[in-house]
């Protein structure tokens, strides 16, 4: 199935069959910038890892939009002699005695902005594919992978199944929280009083709570009902994890907080986490109902005791640059990104002994935004630049 907004992406491409690359009135650098602001914009390019041959360039591409082999041939030679490989931008890797297997999936449709996967209850990984206004379902065992289009200004932010298999998805853009129903593509939207739902999470007790960024707000959707719940608070409200007394715990983006909210009532109590500069992205709960986080703005990760408030934060290893973004726990071991990084780095992080250990994600230009634990006990991670989906596995 392909997209509306990938087929656009597709004829954007291909607007310049004509130039070949060798012709007397070809200009890569104007091929070059109407083709990548398409998608993004060109400073992207200054920040990227680059790379010094036409090859790595080309398979870049290839991951991002489909080109004629001439055109692709010339942009890429381009790119490699204008974007050469910066290596100040190269993550600090630390060897350990932990052995994984990273898997990765391309995604179908080129343009996507594939990101934030999660486990359904069957098994299957799905993903949000949020320029294209779409979700998509990967079956693991066999690769099959399948899109499902959703309304065209939905772009949504994240997604969350529920026990029974339907995928709950935030409209980032069109101020909806969605449902699609797998098994017959059918489409039930919520409308919020937040112009960005953002990250959502499902709470023991039934209800779907969700963070809206831009509008500096938190949420309550009660499924049954339909009946949707909004409140004010600080600015920028980013991730979100249910603790283990069933309060809910949220991480700011816009000030040095992180949010405890009453499932019932909404009543937010805030935790201040040192430094004014501190911003958070993710967060996630250990067995002792610790919570951790990554402090992005600040290169480290730290862990709120919730009991008492104390705060305690670890350098990463890249340093301050590194800007820490997803963050799982699994089984007490801390896993996260350094998204600041050429390639992207995944970091494992074992509090017990406070050694880091991490490896450069193999497709990783960046960035992975949202991680997830499986049923295995496996972390599923993804690559929003180069359209993939990553799972990632122990080595026996």
């Amino acid at each position: 199935m392909r997209t509306l907004w990938a087929t656009v992406l597709l004829v954007s491409a291909s607007a310049h069959a004509d130039f070949v690359g060798t012709g007397p009135d070809y200009d890569a650098e104007a091929d070059v910038s109407e083709t990548c602001s398409v998608c993004h914009s060109l400073r992207y390019l200054d920040r990227a890892q680059g790379y010094d041959t036409a090859d790595e360039w080309s398979r870049v591409i290839a991951s991002m939009v489909s080109l004629p082999a001439a055109r692709d041939r010339a942009i890429s030679t381009y790119l490699a002699a204008n974007y050469r490989h910066k290596p100040s931008k190269a993550p600090t890797l630390i060897e350990g005695d932990t052995n994984i297997v990273i898997d990765e999936w391309l995604t179908p449709s080129l343009g996507q902005r594939t990101r934030d996967p999660i486990e359904a209850p069957d098994g299957d990984i799905w993903w949000t594919g949020m320029w294209a206004s779409l979700v998509g379902r990967l079956d693991p065992t066999t690769g099959a992978m399948q899109e499902f289009l959703l309304p065209s200004a939905a772009r949504p932010h994240s997604i969350v199944p529920d026990r029974d298999g339907f995928i709950w998805y935030t409209g980032n853009s069109n101020a909806t929280i969605g449902k699609l129903d797998p098994a017959t593509g059918e489409i039930i939207e919520y409308p919020t009083q937040a112009r960005d739902p953002h990250t959502a999470v499902f709470h023991p007790n039934g209800n779907l709570y969700f963070t809206s960024q831009h509008s500096n707000m938190l949420g309550r959707l009660n499924p049954t009902t339909g009946e949707v719940t909004e409140i004010d608070t600080r600015r920028k409200p980013y991730g979100i994890k249910v603790g283990q007394d069933n309060d809910l715990f949220v991480a700011f983006n816009g000030t040095n907080a992180i949010g405890r909210m009453n499932p019932e009532s909404l009543a937010v109590t805030y935790y201040e986490i040192p430094d004014e500069k501190t911003r958070i992205r993710r967060l996630d709960i250990d067995s002792d109902g610790h919570v951790w986080f990554v402090n992005s703005s600040l290169g480290k990760i730290g862990k709120l005791d919730v009991n008492t408030g104390t705060v305690e934060q670890w350098d990463s290893p890249s340093g301050p640059l590194s800007h820490p973004y997803s963050m799982t726990v699994i089984n007490d071991i801390i896993w996260y990104n350094e998204s600041g990084m050429r390639p992207d780095a995944l970091v494992r992080f074992d509090p017990a002994t406070e050694r880091f250990q991490s490896w450069a994600v193999p497709s990783g230009v960046g960035i992975i935004r949202h991680t997830w634990e499986t049923r295995e006990g496996d972390l599923l991670i993804h690559q929003s630049s180069s359209n993939r989906v990553g799972r990632v596995r122990i080595a026996d």
